[in-house]
């Protein structure tokens, strides 16, 4: 029995269009955390450390995204990190870690909306996919 399951459409587009944005606003927060942390209010070495870490996983999760069959462990790595950035976001308000303007709040809570809403669908493909049953690699 192989622990790759079969890549199906939902799976793709729900793991390509966390690509997508991730690359996006990595992109975005790296190449302009100067101009953005006055914006926001958020602490630039933030910004941009965010943004750096955002570029590699968005070309993984977009290798993972193209293949026809992938680990299910890697899918889950992939749900645990957006997770996991959901709860830091909420964490930064809340614990009163960053001070950030009313359209850092605002971004803050954008982009963990978009990143929960990413856990979900990953994790319904990825239920649906293994409903499938397994795939050979």
């Amino acid at each position: 029995m192989s622990n790759h399951i079969a890549s199906t459409p939902f799976l793709r587009v729900a793991l390509l269009g966390d690509a997508a944005a991730s690359a996006a606003t990595g992109l975005l927060m790296a190449a302009a955390a100067g101009p953005l942390s006055a914006l926001l209010g958020l602490p630039q070495p933030l910004l941009l450390a965010a943004g750096l870490f955002l570029l590699p996983y968005a070309a993984l999760v977009a290798w993972l995204g193209a293949k026809p069959a992938m680990p299910s462990a890697a899918v889950w790595a992939v749900i645990a990190i957006n997770a996991l950035w959901v709860i830091e976001s909420a964490a930064l308000l809340l614990l009163g870690w960053v001070q950030p303007t009313a359209l850092g709040t605002g971004f803050i809570i954008a982009q963990a909306v978009v990143v929960a809403l990413f856990v979900e669908l990953q994790f319904v493909a990825l239920r649906r996919a293994r409903q499938g049953g397994p795939a050979r690699a």
